[in-house]
């Protein structure tokens, strides 16, 4: 059964999933953005104010929940190309991109998000924990002629919620009281949100549990994966074109710039580059521009070693003698004529990379030289799981295995491609 499934099915059927078990939240941002727009059209009030980067992180998500399947089942072009059969790294990859466009959809909630941390905190995989709402109306700052603002604040996830308390147990008479880690609180039941004239006390689940400072882990791997990702490809792109262009010019120029540039190629690749990188991010700073720079400028070299060769081979080829001898500008000859060429080899070399750059993201994230505090990341989450080993496995072990089935994945789906396009390769 599993051998009929194509990856376009899965891609569908996976969408579909998270529609289903987020309508109610999905059904919330449309009503959110369908008044957003209103009052922007309508001028009544200035909603830049509004426009925030999650703000804008949910609106995209929105919009690709329902156009991606409209266009995978719309064109048989999509389709084709997706029709491979669905194996475990090709699962696996979806899953990693889904999480990547839908993130905000998946968690509902911010990464960074923490609370009451007494009662929070290390909780284990498939714990849950109670919860109160404070009532809107109660509240003196709520302005309550913003209709917008106030729908936006509910909705779209903050890194902190002071509307909500997390507790242990409750009970209720005249005052509503609950305890927080054997520390008793009392609050007027009229300051709380009521259901059936009763304080609603809701249940959180946390599916991956919680680390040291009360915030879920599902959705910290979850946003981690977008880090992976971003770092990943940006860091192939730099590598890609710093790799074509020198391996062009040297192999056009030739003479003493193309053993130069061999040279220097030789001497990176002879000395571990992560040393060179821990070194300059260490003198600069990090952040997600410089770390994907410097590891980007740390990966060309085996990217030129085969664009180098294969360009050379081509120069003898009498289309590219032709191309020349018409008087074919340079960066034309590149794109028209080299790089359809190579580009196969290149791509091989470039998922082989992604992998390779994945995994030092999340080493230079364990050394804290990644991305800091201010994003969620898979070494980063493995760095401070280590202080809690003994006592809170699923800090170190969910991140971990993590990051392991993804770098598997990477390489065999690149081992496939390259087995596809030559299969005397075993």
């Amino acid at each position: 059964m599993l051998n009929k499934i194509k990856i376009w099915h899965f891609i569908v059927l996976v969408i579909g999933l998270i529609i289903i078990l987020r309508f109610g939240y999905v059904i919330d941002l449309l009503t959110v953005y369908y008044l957003f727009f209103q009052t922007l059209l309508a001028g009544k009030e200035n909603v830049n104010s509004f426009i925030t980067f999650p703000f804008i992180d949910n609106f995209i998500s929105i919009c690709l929940i329902f156009v991606l399947p409209i266009v995978i089942l719309g064109s048989a072009g999509v389709k084709n190309k997706l029709s491979s059969r669905l194996k475990f790294s090709n699962i696996f990859i979806v899953l990693l991109l889904v999480s990547f466009v839908f993130a905000p959809i998946i968690t509902k909630q911010h990464p960074d998000f923490q609370k009451n941390i007494s009662v929070t905190k290390l909780l284990p995989p498939f714990s849950s924990s109670y919860y109160i709402l404070l009532n809107q109306n109660n509240k003196e700052e709520s302005v309550l002629d913003n209709k917008l603002k106030d729908l936006i604040d509910s909705k779209i996830p903050k890194s902190f919620n002071d509307e909500i308390i997390f507790l242990d147990s409750s009970s209720f008479d005249s005052a509503f009281k609950y305890y927080q880690s054997g520390v008793l609180s009392v609050i007027d039941i009229n300051k709380l949100k009521t259901e059936n004239d009763k304080p609603f006390i809701g249940t959180k689940l946390f599916i991956l549990g919680t680390d040291e400072f009360g915030r879920d882990v599902f959705t910290r791997i979850v946003y981690g994966c977008r880090i992976s990702i971003i770092i990943g490809m940006g860091a192939v792109f730099v590598s890609f074109f710093l790799g074509i262009i020198l391996a062009f010019i040297a192999s056009q120029i030739g003479g003493l710039l193309r053993i130069l540039i061999n040279r220097i190629a030789d001497l990176f690749l002879t000395f571990p580059s992560i040393f060179l990188v821990v070194l300059i991010l260490a003198l600069f700073g990090s952040n997600i521009l410089s770390i994907i720079i410097v590891l980007g400028f740390s990966g060309w070299m085996s990217l030129f070693k085969i664009a180098s060769s294969e360009i050379i081979s081509l120069k003898q080829k009498e289309f590219f003698l032709t191309a020349e001898q018409i008087g074919l500008k340079k960066l034309r000859l590149l794109i028209r004529e080299v790089l359809p060429v190579i580009i196969v080899p290149v791509i091989v070399n470039l998922i082989f990379q992604l992998s390779n750059v994945i995994l030092a993201e999340s080493a230079l994230s364990y050394l804290g030289l990644g991305t800091g505090s201010e994003y969620s990341s898979w070494g980063s989450m493995i760095e401070s799981g280590q202080e809690y080993i003994t006592q809170s496995w699923w800090l170190i072990f969910i991140p971990g295995i993590t990051l392991i089935i993804t770098l598997l994945s990477i390489n065999e789906a690149g081992r496939k491609f390259s087995q596809k396009i030559n299969p005397t390769i075993r």
